[in-house]
């Protein structure tokens, strides 16, 4: 009984047996809206985050981090350039490579490719491609073998195997007796990686640098030097300092130049999707005004009656404000409770519900990630919480206020 007066009466209130069963329906269904406002603001959130996060590590795992090139794309002093970027505190590793286009045909198949031309000595140092490696590895490059390692999904189009042969066409050609011909040359398979984004399993191919230097004239020069940050986010400023550095012999780009746009269009979509998920858990919030005033009708005469016995019209508002806050809180922490165990588990949620429904929710070829990830935040949870209590507040005002306003004369003068 040590409990303040407005807050006895309060949880009197809403523990007690309503003799309007509709009232508690409504108070059922507001309770329920929260909880599912919370939880589904708490594991989408959590899935976006996952999302991002894959998404930046595969891509980067793939691209680099900070590039440097010449302007005439032919890059001959990169070993000493290769030692100057590595004396930056936040550069971690670095590796030549050639970059170009060609077509690799088999058997009447043909697929525009993006072909990379490795040092597969030096490629772990600023690449994840060798974790990814689905048969072979990255040694099976050797110089002057030409072997050529695919993506899966490159090599399914291509209908190739590892120890298969393709012929890859460049767009650089030969001057012939009857006109320009296109330089044509043979590549074994020696191995096939799977990143997971489609886009790059679809179209990329790697060989040995000094094969790829040779096969697109380019006398022994590279594209530029691929870099790895210690830092990924630390990138730009990476990219001012050795822009710097370096003068202006060199373009140096970073990854936030060349891919933004999706990380710019994953976060847009976590804005939207907060705002709109928002709207779910205001509605249920809401829910409790009418769940309130009717609760303020039925009780007209009992107001009245605490009102005779001395209690003022600011305690009779915070009476009818902790029917509201606890329909809240509870809503809350169920949604809370709920959504902290869905995000935690969507990793074997997700596939049991492919597997019931018979289909795939990400097919990967119309998203960059085939799997469903999830990232939950301490401070995302948190601010959802607050959020879902903060309105169900603002739902008592007007219902508790009402309920001050009551006069006792004219709420006893029939009974």
């Amino acid at each position: 009984m040590n409990l303040p007066v407005e807050l006895w009466i309060g949880l009197r209130y809403t523990r007690a047996k309503r003799r309007n069963h509709f009232i508690s329906f409504i108070s059922l269904i507001s309770m329920f809206g929260i909880t599912l406002g919370v939880m589904a603001l708490i594991v989408v959130l959590s899935v976006m985050n996952g999302f991002e996060q894959e998404l930046k590590g595969r891509i980067l795992g793939m691209v680099s981090h900070v590039s440097v090139s010449s302007y005439d794309n032919r890059l001959r002093d990169w070993p000493s350039l290769r030692k100057r970027v590595l004396q930056d505190p936040e550069v971690i590793g670095a590796a030549p490579y050639v970059d170009a286009e060609a077509m690799l045909s088999n058997k009447g198949a043909v697929s525009g490719t993006i072909v990379r031309g490795i040092l597969p000595e030096l490629e772990p140092e600023v690449s994840e491609i060798h974790e990814h490696m689905v048969f072979g590895s990255l040694d099976d490059l050797k110089a002057g073998e030409y072997g050529i390692i695919l993506g899966t999904g490159l090599a399914d189009t291509l209908d190739v195997a590892p120890g298969d042969r393709v012929t890859m066409i460049t767009p650089q050609s030969t001057v012939s007796p009857v006109g320009f011909l296109p330089r044509l040359r043979r590549f074994r398979v020696v191995g096939l990686f799977e990143i997971g984004v489609y886009e790059y399993d679809r179209s990329s191919a790697l060989i040995h640098a000094a094969d790829a230097s040779k096969l697109f004239r380019m006398d022994g020069a590279m594209s530029g030097l691929r870099l790895k940050v210690a830092d990924m986010d630390k990138a730009p400023e990476v990219r001012y300092r050795l822009a710097g550095e370096l003068g202006g012999d060199y373009w140096v780009s970073d990854w936030t130049r060349r891919h933004s746009n999706y990380f710019k269009a994953v976060k847009t979509e976590k804005t939207v999707m907060f705002i709109i998920l928002s709207l779910i858990v205001a509605v249920a919030a809401f829910n409790i005004v009418s769940t309130l005033v009717m609760v303020v009708t039925d009780k007209q005469s009992d107001i009245a009656i605490l009102r005779t016995l001395g209690l003022s019209p600011a305690s009779v508002t915070a009476v009818f404000m902790v029917q509201g806050a606890l329909i809240g809180l509870i809503g809350t922490l169920i949604g809370v409770v709920l959504g902290v165990l869905v995000a935690s588990n969507i990793d074997v949620i997700i596939p049991a519900l492919e597997h019931f429904f018979k289909t795939r929710f990400l097919p990967p070829g119309v998203y960059p990630i085939a799997e469903l990830p999830s990232e939950m935040k301490v401070d995302e949870v948190i601010r959802i919480a607050l959020l879902s209590f903060v309105l169900s507040l603002l739902a008592t005002i007007y219902p508790a206020l009402r309920a001050a306003r009551t006069k006792p004369a004219e709420a006893l003068r029939y009974e």
